[in-house]
């Protein structure tokens, strides 16, 4: 059955029909904590995207050779692993954006999203279409990350990555930066507007009355 799986399917299935965020409610706790600023949203969602497809990879190379028992153990080993690798990286390369994500890239270790596939995906699959699912679920998560942040960081600081967007003449004619934008609640507000889009548009996720 694992060789008739269409990889084209579980590389773009997460974009939308079956985001890990909005579809699947998976990983919300760190759409709240890192989308204040665009920069660190975007930074958190690649290093989910990386985390997830390489942590796929190795436990689907793993998987029958993985005693039962111990098998969330090992999953958790290989995942903090990676996150070690990933968290050294950003500390090398990045090291404001690492500064301001502190302790939650470390947390990506606990994110229900990882847990998720490596066991439903990877413990069943070939590396090679696990591989594509955890880019396809780490681009679907990231890309919630990254509206999120966009709109918290326009309306609630008025720059994008840092630079000054809405122009000045804007705040001497009155406008305000909506203080809002910036405090946890808004990010569940603006996730829910997007499950309200996505459940829209894709009506075969509608409940049936």
């Amino acid at each position: 059955m694992a060789d008739k799986i269409n990889n084209k399917e579980v590389l773009f299935n997460p974009l939308s029909k079956n985001n890990p965020v909005v579809v699947q409610i998976l990983g919300i706790c760190s759409v709240l904590a890192v989308t204040a600023k665009l920069e660190p949203a975007i930074v958190m969602g690649v290093s989910v995207i990386a985390v997830l497809a390489f942590a796929n990879v190795i436990i689907s190379i793993l998987r029958n050779t993985i005693p039962t028992n111990i098998r969330i153990i090992v999953q958790l080993v290989v995942v903090a692993g990676l996150v070690v690798i990933v968290d050294q990286v950003l500390k090398a390369f990045a090291y404001d954006a690492a500064k301001q994500l502190s302790v939650f890239i470390g947390l990506i270790i606990t994110n229900c999203i990882l847990m998720g596939r490596l066991e439903a995906f990877a413990m069943a699959n070939k590396p090679w279409p696990s591989f594509l699912d955890g880019v396809g679920n780490g681009i679907g998560y990231a890309i919630i990350l990254v509206i999120v942040g966009f709109f918290r960081e326009l309306l609630g600081s008025g720059t994008l990555l840092g630079f000054q967007v809405i122009p000045q003449s804007f705040y001497d004619a009155g406008y305000v930066n909506n203080g809002l934008m910036i405090l946890p609640p808004m990010a569940l507000i603006l996730v829910a507007c997007i499950i309200w889009v996505q459940r829209s548009v894709n009506k075969d996720l509608q409940e049936d009355n």
